[in-house]
């Protein structure tokens, strides 16, 4: 080791001229930068430069070491070490590729002085070490699994810089690698160790590893279902925080899709692109063939963006317009399990209230997703379901979620009950009627067993109410269960099936005494196979349609879409035969229930500040408010002479004229006011 005299130096001083000299070159001063650049186009000729780098490294952390161990309070000569060993850090990073004899050990170096003084290390000098341990991974020197969990341990570290430039090297790696194919072996690595971190009972540890999963599997970079079940697991961490987080990320899924812009904005292209991208001819022709070499690069640039834009934009709308619906829970391995184990924590949890929503929402669209059967659920919810609660709305939309046609009806009718007495009756507020009406109509949409025919007679007499959200859940109740959950074939059908069976009986009891009439001559036979010969003849020729047979099937088309039209703006006559259409139970399971659907027409009176911001918005439109003979003029040039004369500077004199002119035409007005003046006589 040498001395601290000689560890002292700069590494300016280490690259003088002597020792350019004593190396056979000519004498120069070079600085870090030029001195790579130069050991990158010779690396042979700069070994011996490279070794007294290392030494000063080297020499240089034994320094910093020491003074720390000597004095722990921060000096200026310990800031200034500590910027050098970066910039030397920094320095052998960049040049690691072309020795890699020579700085094999120079990754674990760095990597074990992160793991063992990091937490003592200056912040620049922490991230000036993680940045040159960065670059090595990149250059593939050091190995990424190696580092993992040592990147996951400097995000905790409370350094703000660090843990972005930690988590965003974990994220983007790990993108790079899957990005031309999956390297499962890889993947299952780098998964058990961040399984391993978040099952562990330190907080920070876990916190981390649980956002970078969920950010990964966001991404859709780890997008299966063993990531999903590592997620959902940590619904059942110790730690309240790690269980908050994994339910918001459970429920952000459930959300209403919209367009995802942090996949834009974390792509590689940092420019701005324009929404619609429209590649013409002329472009393409002068980005190949016209301008300067350096401007049909740039021309050429510009249309591969643009090119990556098109094709991102209908990546996005494919997948906007897909209805493959995907969530976490869909994967889950033990759903039962999972949704006992999480309700049995509900039960148990001391958390706030906005706590134990997100764990009852979970437990709910688990139940309804896979069709579950945890039928001390339902007497649970029987605490909260009153008007006055608080988010009553999602907690029904809960309920909602959680019925299906496994569940017995047993378990869900006292629940069903209750919804029915405390919301939907006289002395009720009309809110509180439209969200039990349409709460009823969502579970039997669900479970049609639960409602009796008693119950849905005094249901049905709310569609005379004046209030437009009270009739509106009432008749659509009334057109659920009149067409869509109790289908009934009217008495006309069965009319038409009764003549039609008689229909066929006459005819075959006529043919069989044509049959028997037949038997008195040949000529009698041959005109009754030709009269059958004929009947089957329309029969044989089904397959081939006409003009007239496809101009009447788009009438036909035509009519069909004319009803459904109108049924949809409420305008199809009576007796029609426009149903609504019932999804199926796979369908229901799958549909989240929004609990701003349960509240729909419903009025609210509006606060005053509500009020206030629609005034303010029907004052946008007005203008300046301006006199009415200033409107009336409407002039744009100068002064008129009259207005001219009122600014005029006149001489006292004048104005007292001008005042008693101005009286006596006043008086004059007073005195003749009333009568017909038409002037003074000419004559007496």
């Amino acid at each position: 080791m040498p001395p601290p005299a000689i560890a002292a130096t700069s590494a300016a001083h280490l690259v003088s001229p002597e020792s350019l000299a004593a190396a056979g070159r000519a004498a120069e001063r070079l600085s870090l930068p030029a001195l790579q650049s130069k050991m990158k186009c010779d690396p042979e000729g700069y070994a011996a430069e490279l070794l007294l780098l290392r030494r000063h490294f080297d020499s240089s952390l034994h320094l910093f070491r020491h003074h720390s161990a000597l004095n722990p309070s921060s000096s200026a000569s310990d800031h200034a070490v500590a910027k050098e060993v970066g910039d030397l850090a920094m320095f052998l990073a960049h040049v690691a590729p072309f020795y890699p004899d020579k700085l094999a050990d120079f990754p674990s170096q760095v990597a074990d002085l992160l793991r063992s003084d990091a937490r003592s290390l200056p912040s620049s000098l922490r991230v000036h070490l993680a940045q040159a341990l960065i670059l090595l991974v990149n250059r593939k020197i050091a190995e990424h699994g190696d580092t993992l969990e040592l990147f996951m341990d400097l995000q905790t570290l409370g350094d703000r810089t660090l843990r972005k430039l930690a988590f965003s090297h974990v994220v983007h790696s790990i993108r790079r690698m899957n990005q031309k194919h999956k390297n499962e072996p890889m993947n299952r690595k780098l998964q058990n160790i961040l399984f391993s971190i978040l099952q562990g009972e330190e907080e920070l540890r876990a916190k981390r590893s649980l956002t970078v999963l969920c950010d990964l599997h966001r991404r859709k970079v780890w997008f299966d279902d063993r990531t999903a079940n590592g997620i959902c697991a940590a619904c059942f961490h110790p730690s309240s925080r790690i269980m908050i987080a994994a339910l918001s990320f459970l429920l952000g899924y459930e959300q209403v899709e919209e367009e995802d812009e942090s996949e834009a904005s974390s792509s590689e292209d940092d420019t701005a692109e324009p929404s619609q991208v429209i590649l013409s001819r002329e472009a393409i022709y002068k980005a190949h063939h016209k301008g300067t070499t350096a401007s049909k690069k740039k021309k050429k640039a510009k249309l591969q963006r643009a090119v990556r834009s098109m094709k991102r934009q209908q990546k996005i709308a494919s997948q906007n317009n897909s209805s493959n619906y995907y969530s976490p829970l869909t994967y889950l391995k033990d759903p039962q399990g999972f949704a006992e184990k999480l309700f049995s924590r509900l039960q148990k949890c001391n958390e706030r209230f906005e706590v134990r929503m997100m764990m009852l929402k979970v437990i709910s669209r688990t139940i309804g997703l896979h069709r579950l059967i945890l039928l001390n659920f339902y007497p649970f919810l029987q605490r909260y379901v009153q008007p006055h609660q608080r988010d009553v709305t999602t907690l029904l939309a809960a309920a909602v979620q959680a019925c299906h046609d496994m569940v017995p009806p047993d378990a869900v009718e006292p629940l069903f009950k209750q919804i029915v007495n405390q919301f939907v009756h006289d002395r009720s507020r009309t809110e509180a009627i439209a969200v039990g009406l349409n709460v009823v109509r969502e579970i039997c949409l669900r479970m049609p067993l639960l409602m009796n025919e008693d119950l849905l007679q005094d249901l049905v007499l709310y569609k005379k109410s004046h209030e437009k959200a009270v009739s509106t859940a009432a008749r659509s109740l009334i057109t659920l269960f009149r067409e869509g959950t109790h289908p009934v074939s009217s008495d006309e059908e069965k009319v038409k099936e009764d003549e039609l069976l008689r229909g066929e009986k006459r005819k075959l009891s006529d043919f069989i005494g044509q049959l028997n009439a037949a038997d008195v001559s040949l000529r009698a036979l041959k005109r009754v196979a030709g009269s059958q010969r004929a009947r089957n003849l329309p029969n044989e020729t089904d397959g081939i349609l006409s003009n007239e047979d496809f101009q009447h099937i788009k009438e036909l088309m035509a009519k069909k879409d004319a009803k459904l039209s109108m049924a949809r703006e409420g305008l199809s006559a009576k007796g029609s035969d426009s149903r609504i259409k019932i999804p199926s139970s796979e369908q229901l399971s799958v549909k989240r229930v929004d609990p701003a659907k349960l509240e729909v027409n419903i009025k609210r009176k509006r606060t005053s500040e509500e009020k206030l911001a629609a005034v303010k918005a029907g004052r946008e439109e007005r203008g300046k408010y301006q006199a009415r003979t200033a409107v009336k003029q409407k002039k744009t040039g100068g002064l008129s002479n009259r207005q001219k004369e009122h600014k005029k500077s006149m001489p006292f004199a004048a104005k007292r004229a001008k005042a008693v002119r101005s009286r006596q035409e006043r008086k004059k007005k007073q005195r003749h006011s009333g009568k017909n003046f038409l002037g003074k006589k000419a004559w007496k």
